[in-house]
């Protein structure tokens, strides 16, 4: 009986180009041990800490401004359609649109600030 690189290693050439020259699995361990320790310093040395209190999360700037626009337009339009509403079933037009669309405003311009992380520090009373 052969045994297995016996089969395997014929007509095959190895990553330096010669016949049957295929590290073992212990080399290939050896070198993915080395690897990683060498990967593992570079990053230590290139991760910089997150500065104290700022939001880490994975978002980009535009998923960011999209999300804030939203917020505000979403705020106003909420607002002028309560407004309407009451101008509507009370026949008291324009004064509750006018009323309404300035809380929707304020509303639009609390939640950009919420998302943003602007009002935690608004809240807590910190600067």
């Amino acid at each position: 009986m052969s045994g297995p690189d016996d089969t395997s290693s014929r007509g095959k050439s190895g990553p330096d180009g010669a016949a049957g020259s295929r590290p073992s699995d212990t080399e290939l361990s050896a070198r993915l041990e080395q690897l990683n320790s060498s990967l593992g310093q570079v990053r230590a040395k290139t991760e910089v800490p997150a500065p104290k209190g700022q939001d880490t999360s994975s978002k980009s700037g535009v998923a960011l401004a999209f999300r804030l626009g939203a917020e505000f337009v979403s705020g106003v339009l909420v607002g002028s359609l309560i407004g309407y509403g009451i101008d509507r079933f009370f026949s008291i037009t324009p004064w509750g649109l006018i009323v309404f669309t300035l809380v929707g405003f304020a509303a639009g311009v609390v939640n950009m600030l919420r998302v943003s992380g602007e009002g935690r520090k608004i809240g807590s009373g910190k600067s």
